[in-house]
């Protein structure tokens, strides 16, 4: 395996050949592979239809970030996930709602709410798996709507955390 440019997994006919035999055949037609001769007659007789080098397709990091958000593993109900409405609702007073408003607007100016609906779904997984995670780092403790997503467990409001410092 080799990363592109943009530091995405490039598999090799040997990684193929591995995650077969480790029975994953499913998932063989999300990954990235070589472009060569052996991928092309693997295709055609195992008719699988490999995904294409994401590096090839982008020229700046805005395009490759379009290009890369649909072909992220999420189960289809958090795609219309209401992050909204979810945050909301675990809001005790006035102030937090007026909080996660500002802060989801943001995320919306960004393009990033389907960001957040890939968070809701990797932590709900890493809960339901029983797979710990740290209480969180850096400015993403400074987002409430992290918070209330379980993405770490620093409490922004109560600590006086200006959100800025993490969306700027």
């Amino acid at each position: 395996m080799k990363l592109d440019k943009f530091a995405n997994p490039i598999f090799n006919e040997a990684d193929v050949f591995d995650a077969l035999y480790a029975g994953h055949q499913s998932a063989i037609s999300n990954i990235v592979v070589d472009d060569n001769y052996e991928f092309s007659q693997l295709s055609n007789i195992a008719e699988i239809t490999f995904a294409k080098n994401l590096e090839t397709l982008a020229t700046t990091v805005e395009e490759y970030d379009a290009i890369n958000q649909h072909y992220w593993f999420m189960p289809k109900q958090y795609y219309t996930f209401d992050i909204q409405e979810y945050c909301i609702s675990k809001c005790n007073t006035v102030d937090e709602q007026t909080r996660v408003i500002e802060e989801l607007t943001e995320f919306k100016n960004r393009n990033l709410m389907q960001l957040l609906q890939w968070l809701k779904y990797f932590v709900d997984t890493c809960l339901a798996e029983n797979i710990i995670w740290g209480v969180g780092r850096g400015s993403s403790v400074s987002s409430f709507v992290l918070y209330l997503l379980n993405v770490h467990r620093i409490h922004s409001i109560k600590y006086n955390l200006d959100w800025r410092e993490f969306l700027r």
